[in-house]
């Protein structure tokens, strides 16, 4: 461990064992340590872990309850040790500006601009990198919980800093303690179910915090970036016109995506585009209120433009009393007060007064487009291209509406509500509430622009008619203002729709590219393509498919599709977007966003990438602004070189040469992969051996975990099917079917050398094999075989739990032979490094949990003694989802 990192985890350990001595004496904290020490020993073998069984049933449930808080709390305090450590790591890398750090804007700038200067103008032209946040159930923790750890991170980077003196660095630590006391005795899970619209403020700590201050940083970067390798005399960034052009749209579905989750309704749609206004207006009006304050440049050394001066004039005859008192604080000053008139119509249009509110951000950016201009023209470019550039930037991606919210709803439930419209009757709460949402959707575009919300997401599309539905139920739609104001224009009229087909099972995936032939057919489809440019959007799901067909084979259905797609969409002059359902964890498509991006399909990005961010990873890649940034800058990279010829013709290729090979393994996965599930009684059995139905007591989101009030494996959501398997430490949809696969090609031993020197060749020629390998081994790392035989044995019945560990087995072995890896993750050693070390203490909690759910797996009859049990399951989930940093 670097050195660094471990003091800095010595240093919040030793403040967390004082706090449990402090609340339960020194015997809870030395009962923590035998734990801890017992794993260790299991781990290298000294002691049997039959002696950590004893051990942990040997404890009261109220003294298992609060060791297995102790650890949850000790890998929340780790967790953010080693984000300080990434912090601290990709400073000390970024030390060269004539040096691009790997996989950074620069990198990618210096690289394709190898091809000429024509080629990188062309491919920033057209980039786009549309993150959405979703409100998928995978953040364990409560907002308490990670607004206490916030602040712990904010004070051990003051402890950690050389220039505080004693006296501050004594103050510093004093209250780290009370930070981390007080996390030890707040409630690690929630007591309550949250409401879609707690989902959508939680989000807004990520843009408060972060995001708006990150995104004009992420410009300025590629802007400088654009500078290397170009002549000396010119300006550099920050003194002349950028050339950095604003290239991120986020997206949201908190608060619109309603299949399967009744709690989100047309209100809850409508209240959740205004809490995001709210929260971008009142972030532009105080950035615009701070520069225009500190822009005390005077009329004699930088006179206004004859355009600032009637502006100037315009206002003063609109709103005299406000211009006057602007005045009179900032006389000689034309800039600054025009620019704090600014602010106060940036307020007005948050309080919604008509007299002085801007119409839209168009109006916004022509009017600080109007002092950058009169700045330059007076010579004062750093004024004019600095911090207001960097306004005029988060304008121009967050408009007044932050993130764009799209709705999605199962085409069964458009399919129904259709049939009851065309019937003329009365129509069902689930039609009104369809044909409400459509409502919702054009108030939204009359108050904030269609920009805010024109995507309309169906899922399991399975034929065009899917997507006319769509379009026929909005047609039906009257436009009435659904908070009983008068409509702002005269007559009914439909809101402006992009309806997204969403391609989720197998199936599916194959339809696609035949859906779309249908959708070029339909004449709402052919106008809205006339209007955007022949621009078309499609969504691919990544965690149903995998839940489906295993991970192996979803991995290679989805490239195929998107070979498919990318080949119909030059064949009929598209702009296509796929937009990547892909979840955090390995099982539903996660993994490192920057290696995915550069494994897609030839032509598949072509500059464009749009992608859910869900969960977990919300705050793990954008809760920090260091880290926020180099996870948009990683992204951007790769995007940018996998939409350049040279990196499209290797992977057209490799794919190509090793297409035959793929379908073998694909083949022999999806077989093992289905045999498995549809085994006869599989989906009870999961049940008994994970903690499948109690994760839905964590109450970690407002959406069920089930779409329908059916038990079969079908139903079940792909989150809780990840989820659980993560607590077993079996992690078997990040792997299962894989090492069946690749015996197909070696022989179950491994021993056929031509296929293994075949798959050898395959990983080191074609991202796609090898991203889908290396990804399976990360997956295999945070597996456990001994603690995951615990679990399965639960079940009871040895033939599944011997089905699922020779698997395991295989998959290792073979992935470790094609690899030529000794050890798992031996190419990554950090990683590895944390997963070895992490391990043990994940062992503990997971004894913990074993303990509980064997218990409860026997039968309880006593109401106390279950009560217990349950608490001390869900503190072990919590805990070891902390421990391996995965849920869903």
């Amino acid at each position: 461990m670097p050195e660094p990192l471990r003091r800095d985890v010595r240093l919040l350990g030793a403040m967390l064992g004082d706090s449990l001595v402090e609340y339960g004496g020194q015997d809870l904290l030395d009962d923590v340590e035998r734990l801890r020490h017992a794993v260790i020993d299991a781990r290298r073998g000294g002691v049997p872990a039959d002696e950590v069984t004893a051990l942990v049933e040997g404890w009261t449930l109220e003294r298992a309850e609060l060791v297995a808080r102790a650890f949850t709390v000790y890998f929340h305090l780790t967790n953010l040790a080693e984000e300080h450590h990434r912090i601290r790591t990709l400073r000390e890398r970024d030390t060269d500006p004539a040096v691009p750090v790997k996989s950074s804007l620069a990198a990618a700038v210096g690289q394709i601009r190898q091809t000429g200067e024509h080629r990188l103008a062309e491919v920033l032209d057209g980039l786009e990198l549309r993150p959405v946040f979703t409100a998928h159930p995978t953040e364990a923790r409560r907002r308490a919980v990670v607004t206490a750890i916030m602040r712990i991170s904010g004070l051990l980077d003051a402890f950690n800093d050389p220039r505080q003196g004693a006296a501050e660095r004594a103050e510093t630590s004093r209250r780290l303690r009370e930070e981390i006391d007080l996390l030890w005795r707040t409630a690690l899970r929630r007591s309550t179910q949250l409401d879609p619209l707690d989902e959508v403020r939680t989000a807004m700590a990520a843009f408060d915090e972060t995001i708006f201050r990150v995104v004009p940083q992420i410009y300025r970067t590629l802007d400088g970036a654009l500078d290397l390798g170009v002549a000396a005399d010119r300006p550099p960034t920050g003194a002349r016109s950028p050339r950095a052009r604003a290239y991120l749209r986020f997206g949201s579905w908190i608060g619109g995506d309603r299949d399967g989750n009744p709690y989100v309704t047309a209100q809850v749609t409508r209240e959740a585009v205004m809490i995001q206004a709210d929260h971008v207006l009142r972030a532009l009006e105080t950035a615009c209120a701070r520069i225009g304050r500190q822009l005390t440049v005077g009329a004699a050394t930088t006179p206004p433009s004859a355009a600032l001066q009637g502006a100037l004039a315009a206002a003063r005859t609109a709103q005299p009393d406000r211009i006057a008192e602007i005045g009179k604080r900032s006389p000689d000053e034309p800039h600054r007060q025009f620019l704090l008139y600014v602010a106060d119509r940036i307020a007005a249009t948050r309080a919604r007064h008509a007299d002085l509110a801007y119409r839209s951000p168009d109006e916004l950016l022509a009017d600080l487009r109007l002092v950058q201009d009169s700045l330059a023209a007076a010579g004062a470019a750093r004024q004019a291209y600095g911090e207001l550039q960097h306004l005029i930037w988060q304008t121009e991606t967050f408009g007044f509406h932050l993130a764009e919210l799209e709705i999605r709803q199962h085409s069964g439930v458009h399919e129904k509500a259709l049939a009851e419209v065309r019937a003329g009757g009365p129509l069902s709460e689930m039609t009104e509430e369809v044909l409400d949402t459509l409502r919702v959707v054009a108030w939204i575009q009359e108050r904030f622009g269609v920009r805010a919300c024109h995507r309309y997401v169906v899922s399991f599309t399975r034929s065009a008619e899917d997507v006319a539905a769509v379009h026929e139920l909005a047609a039906h739609v009257g436009f009435q203002p659904p908070d009983g104001s008068p409509p702002p224009t005269a007559g009914d009229h439909a809101p402006v729709l992009d309806v997204v087909p969403l391609f989720e099972t197998g199936e599916d995936l194959e339809r696609a590219p035949a859906v779309l032939e249908g959708m070029l057919g339909l004449p709402a489809v052919q106008r809205r393509l006339a209007d955007t440019g022949r621009r078309l959007e499609v969504m691919l799901g990544y965690s149903d498919s995998a839940k489906q067909l295993g991970p192996t084979s979803a991995t290679l259905r989805l490239y195929d599709t998107q070979e498919a797609l990318a080949a119909w969409a030059a064949r009929n002059d598209i702009r296509l977007t796929l937009f990547h359902g892909r979840g955090g964890s390995l099982g539903r498509g996660g993994g490192p966003a920057n290696r995915a991006i550069l494994a897609q399909a030839p032509g598949s990005v072509a500059g464009r990438f749009k992608v859910t961010e869900q969960g977990e990873v919300i705050f793990a890649r954008y809760g920090q602004q260091q880290i926020a940034k180099r996870h948009v800058e990683q992204v951007t990279n790769a995007v940018l070189l996998a939409s350049t010829p040279a990196v499209e013709a290797r992977a057209r290729e490799a794919a190509a040469r090793f297409r035959p090979l793929a379908d073998r393994i694909g083949e022999a996965a999806q077989t093992a992969f289905r045999s498995l599930i549809e085994t006869d009684g599989f989906a009870e059995w999961f049940a008994r051996v994970s903690p499948l139905e109690e994760i839905s007591q964590l109450r970690i989101g407002s959406r069920p975990s089930r779409r329908t009030a059916a038990r079969g494996l079908e139903d079940l959501r792909a989150i809780p099917w990840v989820f659980a398997w993560t607590q077993t430490r079996v992690n078997l949809p990040g792997w299962y079917g894989l090492g069946s696969g690749l015996a197909a090609v070696t022989g179950d031993g491994g021993t056929g050398e031509a296929g293994l020197a075949e798959l050898r060749e395959a990983y080191e020629a074609w991202p796609l094999f090898a991203a889908m390998l290396d990804n399976a081994e990360m997956s295999l790392a945070k597996t456990d075989r001994a603690i995951a035989e615990r679990y399965l044995a639960l079940g009871g019945r040895p033939e599944m739990t011997e089905t699922v560990l020779a698997e395991y087995d295989r998959t290792r072995s073979l992935v470790l032979a094609v690899t030529g890896h000794e050890r798992l993750l031996a190419n990554r050693h950090v990683l590895s490094r944390a997963v070895e070390l992490r391990n043990p203490y994940v062992d503990a909690l997971s004894h913990l949990q074993l303990r509980a759910l064997t218990a409860l797996r026997a039968g309880v009859a006593d109401e106390d003694e279950r009560r217990h049990l349950e608490e001390l399951l869900l503190l072990s989930v919590n805990g070891v989802a902390a421990g391996l940093q995965n849920t869903g």
